[in-house]
């Protein structure tokens, strides 16, 4: 499978509100987030673990720990939309910050900005982007983060485009992908259809004014 669909009832419900175009930018980021937290449990099936020994109150046996600290890369800006869902069930995690633009008339991404931890190398590694439209962005930032030589990255979408799932698919089928909703393709602007919009504006507030809620 080349990408998988979590299609939990939660995560559909909220993905249906945040699709109406009438929902204003605090609902439409609470669901982003919302929908982020409930992937987490299927998108860390695999981290790895080590054994260790726990003393319960009536006797001592052996448990299991995550082993090795797994970072958080959102792509900026509309990717911070995630960080929160994932940080809670996953509050040891660090964030490393990624910043690629899609150039709307090239539709090839542009890096802005990099903040990243010193020490990626053999990390697990979770890329989010809300949006997987034409999938230059993510291939970018699959790119980048490989050549720091972490263990392994995953990339998670609330949306995802076949074009996009195609070429990210294509260039890095070690790249395991999940999302929300795989829906029907891209239009001559490289936007998702049916699509929720431009992610990044409708989180932070950022709508032309006759788009705003």
């Amino acid at each position: 499978m080349k990408i998988q669909v979590l299609d939990h009832p939660v995560i559909q419900h909220n993905l249906s509100v945040a699709r109406e175009r009438a929902t204003d930018c605090d609902t439409f980021a609470s669901c982003i987030e919302q929908m982020a937290s409930l992937m987490v449990y299927e998108v860390t099936r695999n981290l790895p673990v080590d054994d260790c020994a726990v003393q319960t109150p009536l006797e001592a046996t052996t448990g299991q720990r995550m082993a090795g600290r797994t970072v958080l890369v959102p792509i900026l800006r509309a990717g911070l939309g995630m960080v929160q869902g994932f940080k809670r069930l996953l509050p040891a995690a660090m964030v490393a910050h990624l910043g690629l633009y899609r150039d709307e008339e090239s539709l090839l991404p542009v890096v802005y900005y990099k903040k990243l931890p010193h020490d990626l190398e053999g990390r697990t590694l979770i890329v989010l982007d809300p949006m997987l439209a034409t999938g230059g962005t993510a291939d970018a930032a699959i790119r980048f983060l490989k050549e720091l030589q972490p263990a392994s990255i995953a990339l998670v979408s609330i949306l995802a485009a076949p074009e996009g799932v195609e070429l990210v698919h294509r260039n890095h089928p070690d790249v395991p992908m999940y999302t929300a909703a795989l829906d029907r393709e891209l239009n001559e602007r490289g936007y998702i259809l049916p699509g929720l919009g431009d992610a990044g504006d409708r989180i932070f507030g950022t709508l032309p004014e006759e788009d705003a809620s």
